[in-house]
């Protein structure tokens, strides 16, 4: 048992106080920890063997979302990401064919085409010497590409209100998760839960507006298209059929589109917040990148069949995702009485893995304090250990977005970086706040030069 628990609270003080560390000392305790939040028995495992096992046990011998919390149950409904049994093979069956690699790249020219326009508005900020907040950039871009790729809707309008409603909800949803409020029964109404539920109500009156204007512009009818049907994930989840024939209600639609609504705009944008940051500490990495972007892209836009040839700058996107990954921890239940190698694990015990403390440590990753893209190029990728780099998750329930996820990366740092380099004061402290998912703490300005003028300004 890790050391430090108080009667009734476990380690939640320790936990709540700065949770990436408290996991990193559990790392550093043993291979399997036993610990407590509140009076639930856990337990942390992070040697990627033991990752993959529960990974790939998850419906057999674990399930997700049952101690979810109700902040985030609120937030993500029966969405496929906090469901599991029968329904969640329902849902995932419905949702699939929306992931498949042939979809993702008709997505590809929308992502290249809207981050072109963002490039317009980074030139005329490089020709004044504005200084912009990368990180409102970024996600606005994001916020735009899964709207447009994922709905067939623009969402420009919104995408203040609605980025500062997911700053509140993720805020919210991690102050439930790390402090007392997670312990207090669902009815209670307390401020935090009211923030949230205002916040949501914010980003649901943009969801329903897309689905009731496609709703009306395209009647209920057969499953299949016509040259006239929109060929987007929204039309397919309203399209999609079970073994029984049936479709989802408006409710799991609902709670399905805030799924992928978030997934393909949160995720990334703070992957990408993150990268120009690295980038920024690391100028000789950003002109490897660079030099691959040139060779493989040229002077025109890229195009999905560059994504397999731009094999270095995919490694600066999986390097990204390992020292800050967008989704840092995991939770499990065991369903049964389970052996964990050799640690026995009894049934309604939680099973917790991070991310951030397997990604970063040295045992699986030499210099793993380092931004080292080349680890996960050539031969160098095959001698990483199996799980030991998991950002998506694993087995059946690995995200159903990953490919779109590091598509939509490679592919606006391609974009950008035809053109412009985005620089970071490297000395800039930038912590990682672990809410919904891994963001930075604060504002992130940075200016943009023409990669022509680089090497000839200051640093």
């Amino acid at each position: 048992m890790m050391p430090g628990a108080y009667p009734g609270l476990g380690h939640l003080a320790q936990f709540a106080r700065d949770p990436l560390a408290f996991f990193t000392r559990l790392r550093d305790h043993g291979d399997i920890t036993a610990w407590r939040l509140g009076p639930k028995k856990s337990v942390f495992v992070h040697r990627p063997e033991n990752v993959k096992q529960v990974l790939l046990s998850v419906e057999k011998e674990f399930s997700t979302g049952d101690d979810a919390g109700y902040a985030f149950g609120l937030f993500a409904g029966n969405g496929i990401i906090n469901t599991s049994g029968p329904f969640w093979r329902r849902q995932r069956k419905m949702m699939q064919p929306g992931m498949r690699p042939g979809r993702i790249a008709g997505y590809a020219a929308t992502m290249v085409e809207l981050t072109d326009e963002l490039t317009e508005d980074l030139a005329r900020s490089c020709s004044s010497g504005q200084t912009r907040d990368v990180r409102v950039d970024m996600l606005a871009l994001t916020q735009k590409i899964a709207a447009k790729t994922l709905f067939g809707a623009d969402v420009t309008g919104d995408a203040a209100a609605v980025g500062r409603a997911l700053d509140v909800a993720a805020r919210e949803i991690g102050a439930e998760f790390r402090g007392v409020t997670m312990f207090l029964p669902n009815w209670l109404p307390t401020p935090g839960r009211a923030r949230l539920k205002k916040a949501i109500t914010a980003v649901e009156q943009v969801l329903y507006r897309i689905i009731d204007e496609r709703t009306a512009a395209h009647a209920a009818g057969p499953a299949h298209r016509t040259n006239d049907r929109p060929d987007d994930m929204l039309q397919l989840l309203m399209d999609a059929r079970d073994e029984a024939g049936e479709p989802m209600s408006a409710r799991q639609l609902r709670d399905e589109t805030m799924t992928l609504y978030i997934a393909g705009h949160e995720t990334t944008g703070n992957t990408l917040v993150w990268a120009y940051h690295l980038l920024s500490q690391h100028p000789e990495v950003f002109d490897r990148m660079a030099a691959e972007i040139d060779e493989v892209v040229g002077d025109r836009l890229p195009i999905m069949d560059d994504y397999s040839q731009l094999k270095y700058t995919e490694g600066v996107v999986k390097e990204t995702l390992r020292l800050y990954p967008a989704a840092w921890l995991l939770m499990f239940t065991a369903k049964a009485d389970v052996e964990i190698d050799g640690y026995h694990v009894e049934a309604g015990t939680d099973v917790w893995m991070s991310q951030w403390a397997t990604h970063r440590d040295p045992r699986w990753f030499p210099e793993a304090d380092r931004f080292r893209p080349e680890r996960w190029v050539g031969d160098a990728a095959s001698d990483i250990p199996s799980h030991a780099w998991f950002p998506f998750g694993g087995g059946q329930h690995v995200c159903l977005g990953n490919r779109f996820a590091l598509v939509e990366a490679v592919l606006v740092l391609a974009t950008i970086a035809r053109r412009f380099r985005i620089d970071i004061d490297p000395s800039l402290d930038l912590p990682p706040q672990p809410l919904l998912t891994l963001q930075p703490g604060r504002n992130v300005p940075a200016r943009v030069v023409l990669r022509s003028q680089a090497d000839h300004l200051p640093a």
